[in-house]
């Protein structure tokens, strides 16, 4: 990928920049908790977006997708803002980047990926932390990581249409080799936990069923969300965030909010307690109990919160027949993976399995993924 990314940046451009890369990302456990103020437990995987950029003389951004075929260039005020929608993230980071005070002088880039679009491994926050760090690296603004972060969040929310949580871009500044990290995502405080299960392996199956974020329905579950801690604020006005409710207190407003709002609400509580005890599961070594969390949140994402599909619910269900240690949905939702923990001896019978049955029940091939935990965004060469 870094031989064609440069190739093309030759052609392009003529002499090369530098290159700088951001990883995807999976979550073991905690979804749709980010943006309750709740903890997440993502790593930085061995899949991700790397980018050749170099300073241009001009204030203007020529960017060139290799995935996509097409070239852009756009202006750094906000009335430059592109027409096509892929070029956004980048123009965005520029912008959040202008906003906090720091320099953006006008750049060439030719950029690639290989983290899968549509499967929930965070493609998106990968391309806007790449340029964040690159960006913020090439011009000696000197923003944190924290900061970066927070660029690609809000280039999501003011530049994209979705009102997403830190995590995903988190993940991507911060990922370390082998090791995931619990993020309160409240007070942005996070450990790192050395992520070597001996005996196991993590494996994505992608149902290959696209799933689009900024859809109203990711956008609707953030607002039953606030409407529930609105109503517990009253009575417990500590409440800032849904994730700071105990499952008693939303007990009480039962009568005050709607069904759909309160099931909502049930799902986020228990996913932020499942955090917590898969990270003392962890401490003791206890993948059995690890692997349990992740069938529960598989129920509550399916059952309570809604954002499974049948081609999820069906490999989840899969994964139990076959023993399988932990099986989940990952991710926003709405189709994309599923993340299982399976033990080594039973890897080949489960991946055979789910590949055959999968094609026979919906008509078309699965896929696999294994995952390496991996280094977040960084300077190639």
């Amino acid at each position: 990928m870094q031989t064609k990314i440069h190739n093309k940046f030759t052609e392009l451009f003529g002499e090369g920049g530098q290159i700088y890369a951001s990883a995807g990302r999976i979550n073991l456990i905690g979804e749709h908790t980010d943006y309750n103020g709740g903890y997440v437990f993502p790593g930085a995987i061995d899949k991700c977006l790397m980018a050749e950029i170099k300073f241009n003389g001009t204030d203007r951004v020529r960017a060139y997708s290799i995935d996509i075929d097409e070239q852009v260039e756009f202006g750094l005020n906000e009335e430059d803002k592109p027409a096509q929608h892929w070029a956004d993230y980048i123009f965005g980071v520029c912008r959040e980047t202008i906003k906090r005070g720091g320099k953006v002088a006008g750049f060439d880039t030719v950029f690639a990926g290989n983290v899968p679009l549509g499967a929930g491994l965070s493609s998106s926050a990968a391309l806007e932390s790449c340029f964040a760090f690159a960006i913020n690296e090439m011009n000696g603004n000197g923003l944190d990581s924290f900061e970066l972060a927070k660029i690609g969040q809000s280039t999501e929310h003011n530049y994209c249409g979705v009102k997403c949580g830190i995590m995903d871009q988190f993940a991507s500044c911060f990922g370390k080799k082998g090791s995931l990290i619990r993020l309160n995502c409240k007070t942005l405080e996070y450990k790192y936990f050395p992520f070597n299960p001996e005996g196991y392996r993590l494996v994505l199956i992608d149902t290959v069923v696209k799933h689009n974020l900024a859809s109203s329905a990711y956008n609707k579950r953030r607002e039953s969300c606030e409407r529930a801690a609105a109503a517990i604020r009253k009575n417990h006005p500590e409440v800032e965030f849904l994730s700071d409710s105990k499952r008693v207190w939303l007990e009480e407003v039962r009568g005050e909010i709607t069904e759909e709002d309160f099931l909502r609400a049930e799902y986020v509580i228990g996913e932020v307690q499942r955090v917590l005890d898969v990270c003392d599961a962890l401490e003791r070594g206890d993948y059995e109990i690890v692997g349990e969390m992740m069938y529960q949140t598989h129920f509550g994402m399916s059952k309570l919160y809604e954002v499974s599909c049948e081609e999820l619910d069906w490999l989840a269900k899969l994964a139990r027949k076959m023993d399988v240690t932990g099986c989940r949905v990952m991710g926003g939702g709405f189709g994309g993976c599923t993340i299982n923990l399976i033990k080594e001896e039973l890897y080949d019978a489960f991946i055979n399995t789910a590949k055959i049955e999968y094609a026979k029940k919906f008509g078309h091939d699965c896929k696999v993924y294994d995952v390496v935990i991996s280094d977040g965004a960084h300077r190639v060469c």
